[in-house]
């Protein structure tokens, strides 16, 4: 390769890898390259033995994936670009020498083989060089008789020739390049959709018109040239963000973009605290607050819709015997979803708690954690906090008051139905087969504070600043998990839920929820508010620019008091997600005065619209 052209390439590596770990924004020429070298590669890509339809995976839930890399020399990128999709695990495998097994001291094919044994999925990235291997082959041909094996292959026909032995799926790109290695990691698992086929004969096993073609059916990860937007477009975005830092509206945040079912845009900002010690990372995950009612609550909702077992015309007192003694019996279910029940907005929360309630240490008296060295005694939800809410007043019944008490009855009624905790059925029914890989309730549990930026330095009540523990008093005291708030997320994962409901419920060819469901529960509900089933809308009086000023009558999500916000706009194909955490150290008021999150959005909006 000529030197120009490796400087070209590396140039391109790096914008690329800047864009995606929250860096910088690329320049426009660099963007519009990348999209030209893109349409090259998609041109020479073809894949190859894929009979049994491994590619693109399917059922992220029960795979384990490893990749696998000899001498590729994009291979960080490509498995940046796997992980975006699924867990995989990176070998080098440069660390094991190819020789047979039995000598001293010496790291062999065989012992890499011992390494993957808890893996099921390999993808095994493979470069002319690596093919002089013959060991290499062996390796192939042994592992793909028991289990599955996926081969991106990046050079010349010779190369490929040579595993015209292999039954393995096969994605071969004759250009060498980061973006090739960016596009091969993202046709395995159908971010990229591959339509070519080889253009010639090359050997008995891979003749003229031989390949597979198939369907993009996950998002897409590129730069925003490549859905019609200038960069130079989105840089306003860099500017609010660094205004609301400086004013100090939140000490970070991180902002996604995903249009036409691409992520586009996704930069992380400031730091987790004011101190500037830790850095935000687009992988950082945020207390979620409300969005947990529409992330979690509402689609589990949607999906027992879908089976027949929830009706929103059935009352509380269908579902919940204990209901039917209070005033709460006869509440529909839609307007429970609508806000429009009468419910009050919350009861009292840490205020009634006596010292008796709780504990610096965990026992079996007190076995509910709200946050370190501090225990909520056995059945207080039980015993204190469900007859508060079920005996609460309705004052509003009819009209539109927003209470968190909503979802609250709602995880009553859905933990009823399924007879499993919202958290477990959720983890289990979407998030894990979507392939999310952060999203859920109680995070310490799978990761470390140091990737949970802190909410509230809460000095009064529990003493203590909360990382890893929900801000919202009232899913504290329910253990961490609540149907209005306690769920915890990246950006990233956000954005494949919401692509999912943009999709109108299918996802990586799976149909989650019924597109006739999607449709009713974010359209639309009532006259008395603007409001979906379980979702936040776009707001038609036009003094209130809201969820932003340019957003379409099409748009739903929701926002968090933590300072984060989803909005779906299907007139624009288009995810906007903002996460930030705003209540640290204490609450301000300063993201909304200041207007971050819809001026950020409208920024989208504008940028938009100068590409059509």
């Amino acid at each position: 390769m000529r030197k120009s052209n490796r400087l070209f390439y590396t140039l391109i590596l790096l914008v690329f890898i800047l864009f995606n770990s929250a860096c910088a924004q690329p320049p426009p020429f660099i963007g519009r390259a990348y999209v030209d070298e893109e349409k090259l590669i998609e041109q020479s890509t073809v894949l190859l033995n894929n009979s049994a339809y491994l590619i693109p995976l399917q059922n992220l839930d029960q795979l384990k994936i490893a990749s696998i890399h000899f001498s590729n020399q994009y291979a960080g990128g490509f498995d940046s670009l796997l992980n975006k999709y699924s867990k995989v695990q990176s070998f080098s495998g440069s660390d094991y020498s190819g020789l047979p097994a039995g000598q001293a001291g010496i790291k062999s094919l065989d012992d890499l083989s011992f390494d993957l044994k808890l893996y099921n999925t390999l993808i095994l990235q493979l470069t002319d060089a690596d093919l002089n291997n013959p060991e290499i082959v062996s390796f192939i041909n042994a592992n793909q008789k028991i289990k599955n094996v996926v081969i991106a292959l990046f050079g010349s026909s010779n190369a490929l020739i040579k595993l015209g032995v292999v039954k393995a799926p096969i994605i071969w790109c004759e250009r060498v390049s980061p973006v090739s290695a960016f596009f091969s990691a993202q046709v395995i698992f159908g971010g990229i959709a591959v339509t070519k086929k080889l253009d010639r004969n090359l050997s008995q096993s891979y003749r003229k018109k031989m390949g597979f073609t198939t369907e993009k059916i996950r998002l897409q990860y590129s730069v925003p040239e490549d859905a019609g937007i200038n960069a130079n477009d989105l840089l306003g975005i860099d500017n609010i963000a660094a205004e609301a830092i400086l004013n100090q509206a939140t000490p970070g945040c991180v902002v996604l973009v995903a249009k036409d079912g691409k992520v586009i845009f996704n930069k992380a900002y400031g730091y987790h605290t004011y101190d500037k010690t830790l850095p935000d990372k687009i992988t950082d995950i945020f207390d979620l607050a409300s969005m947990t009612k529409i992330s979690a609550t509402t689609m589990e909702t949607m999906q027992l819709y879908d089976e027949g077992k929830l009706n929103l015309d059935s009352t509380v007192g269908d579902y919940l015997a204990i209901a039917r003694k209070t005033n709460k019996n006869d509440i529909r279910i839609r307007e429970i979803l609508e806000h429009q029940a009468g419910l009050i907005p919350d009861i009292p929360t840490l205020e009634p708690l006596k010292p008796a309630d709780h504990s610096a240490d965990s026992s079996a008296a007190y076995p509910t954690k709200v946050n370190n060295n501090y225990y909520l005694r056995k059945d207080y939800f039980k015993d204190v906090m469900w007859p508060e809410m079920l005996n609460s007043p309705l004052k509003t019944r009819g009209q539109y008051v927003y209470s968190d008490l909503s979802m609250c009855f709602m995880q009553q009624i859905i933990e009823t139905l399924t007879s499993t905790p919202e958290n477990v059925y959720v983890q289990q029914q979407l998030y894990n087969p979507l392939g999310l890989q952060t999203a859920g309730f109680l995070p310490l549990y799978r990761f470390s504070p140091d990737r949970i930026p802190p909410t509230e330095d809460d000095e009064v009540y529990r003493h203590a600043l909360l990382d890893g523990y929900v801000h919202d008093p009232t899913a504290a005291l329910m253990g961490g998990v609540a149907g209005h708030a306690g769920l915890f997320a990246d950006a990233n994962d956000l954005a494949i839920l919401y692509q999912m409901m943009l999709n109108r419920g299918a996802y990586g060819g799976i149909q989650y929820i019924r597109p006739e469901t999607v449709d009713l529960f974010t359209a639309k509900q009532s006259d008395v508010s603007r409001r979906g089933l379980g979702f936040d809308r776009w707001d038609p009086i036009a003094d209130h620019h809201y969820p932003s000023q340019l957003a379409s009558p099409q748009a739903y999500g929701h926002t968090g008091f933590t300072g984060t916000c989803v909005w779906v706009d299907p007139k624009y194909n288009l995810v906007y997600i903002f996460l930030s955490n705003r209540v640290n150290p204490s609450l301000g008021s300063k993201l909304s005065s200041l207007n971050i999150r819809p001026r950020i959005q409208d920024v989208i909006y504008q940028a938009i619209q100068k590409g059509l």
